[in-house]
């Protein structure tokens, strides 16, 4: 059974009108997917280099941890 998702909670809409997963979201979920979200908490795992350093050195810039 698959978890209704509540927006402003699990997700939130950008401003070109994209779904953006929350951090939240991706910690229920437990694990890293790889597409190198915008609010992965896993310090984007799986996501394969150069990418992921490239999100990393990306993420430090705007001071996000």
């Amino acid at each position: 059974m698959k978890k209704e998702l509540i927006e402003g909670v699990d997700f939130y809409y950008n401003e070109q009108g994209y779904v953006v997963l929350t951090a939240k979201f991706h910690l229920e979920r437990g694990r890293c997917c790889g597409n190198g979200c915008l609010h992965c908490p896993y310090e984007y795992m799986n996501v394969p280099e150069p990418r992921r350093t490239e999100l990393l050195n990306k993420r430090k810039q705007h001071g996000n941890p």
